[in-house]
């Protein structure tokens, strides 16, 4: 790709620039907040596809899988096919496997739908962000980034507070029924404000496809492995030792291929740039803390506390609720104080706060019988 000129447009952006990346901005938000939109109602769906609570477990897992080996490919991808043609094919997919995991009627095909869902929308995270760099001009790329964060950040937290209220006021199908309404408007705006471009197969000729099955199949492995590890005692599961072995192998195989190909997949090269590798480092810390206790809270809430899709929602949704009142703020407080402190700021508050959470031994809404039981894990045995 052209990369100078795409990443640095000039002028203001127009009407259909706009409509283009805030249709995208929406699919990377539907794609974020369905990875957590179904964590306080999985008793509800494990119970109608008469599943375990070690096989439910799949229904996430699956997703989370598909959606971290497509979202490194997304950039091969778009140059492949153009952002306009992968963008409403993934969109359309996106929808189609959410009306398939509503109809799902056992615990595989719940599975494979999930995974299909994990899959497309995957795709819809990166191109998010590669149209905002694509689309805006630097002046307007604070508030794309603004927008962008509130998918990332904003979508996890709301997503257990809306699928345990439409679990318990309409069913847990409505989880993926939620997916059509804006996914339609996502697909109108994406053929509206993005351009024809023709596709470049010839691409495929050049293709790194060592790269590809070595970063899928170690992405893959890894993600089983740290997700199914603690449920199967870890090294004493020879699964997970397999998994964990093959996820090594294949990412360590990946990045010698990287490194000695002219053309990678992926250039790990950018790494070696101080801020873009502090960030990443930063991001990466960031996604653990963030992410983790949005996941195990509410696992927690509903195995050891007792809370239904509702309550745990209503907990959950206080991660969520100061993001939407402050991130449309961040690029006004840019102008005036450096990012650099800012994010330390961030950094130091989420620590804190995570860090009190854990310790906190006060009670929390939910059922009477359970207002007595402390927050902290460990205080509850």
């Amino acid at each position: 790709m052209a990369g100078d000129q795409l990443l640095r447009p000039v002028g203001e952006p127009s009407r259909r620039d706009w409509i283009a990346v805030m249709s995208a901005m929406l699919g990377a938000f539907m794609a974020v907040l369905d990875i957590q939109i179904t964590n306080s109602s999985l008793k509800d769906i494990q119970g109608a596809l008469s599943a375990t609570l070690e096989e439910g477990s799949w229904i996430s897992t699956s997703y989370l899988v598909a959606e971290i080996i497509m979202i490194p490919l997304t950039a091969w991808l778009v140059q492949l096919l153009s952002a306009r043609r992968l963008a409403v094919w993934v969109s359309v997919g996106f929808l189609i496997a959410s009306l398939l995991c509503s109809m799902a009627w056992s615990l595989e095909s719940m599975i494979v739908f999930r995974a299909l869902q994990g899959f497309t929308g995957g795709a819809l995270i990166p191109l998010a962000f590669t149209l905002t760099l694509i689309k805006l001009p630097e002046h307007h790329r604070a508030k794309g980034m603004a927008m962008f964060a509130m998918t990332a950040t904003f979508a996890p937290s709301i997503g257990p507070t809306l699928g345990g209220w439409l679990t318990e006021n309409w069913g847990w199908e409505y989880i993926f029924y939620i997916n059509v309404p804006p996914g339609l408007l996502m697909i109108a705006g994406l053929l509206y404000g993005l351009e024809k471009k023709e596709a470049h197969w010839e691409l495929l000729k050049s293709t790194d496809y060592a790269g590809i099955l070595t970063l899928g199949l170690g992405l893959g492995c890894l993600q089983v492995f740290l997700e199914e590890g603690h449920r199967k005692d870890w090294l004493e599961s020879s699964l997970i030792v397999t998994l964990g072995s093959i996820a090594l192998i294949s990412l360590v195989t990946f990045v010698i291929v990287q490194v000695s190909r002219p053309n990678p997949l992926i250039n790990l090269g950018i790494l070696r740039n101080r801020n873009f590798g502090l960030s990443s480092i930063s991001s990466l810390g960031m996604g653990v803390g963030l992410y983790g206790s949005i996941y195990l809270l509410p696992l927690y809430l509903a195995q050891i506390q007792n809370y239904n899709a509702l309550q745990i929602g209503e907990v959950i949704m206080w991660m969520g609720v100061p993001q939407l009142f402050l991130i449309p703020l961040v690029p006004k407080l840019m102008q005036f104080i450096s990012p650099k402190w800012l994010c330390t700021l961030g950094f130091g508050l989420f620590g804190l706060a995570s860090f009190s959470s854990g310790c906190s031994t006060r009670t929390l809404p939910g059922r009477s019988s359970t207002r007595s039981r402390s927050f902290a894990p460990w205080a509850s045995r």
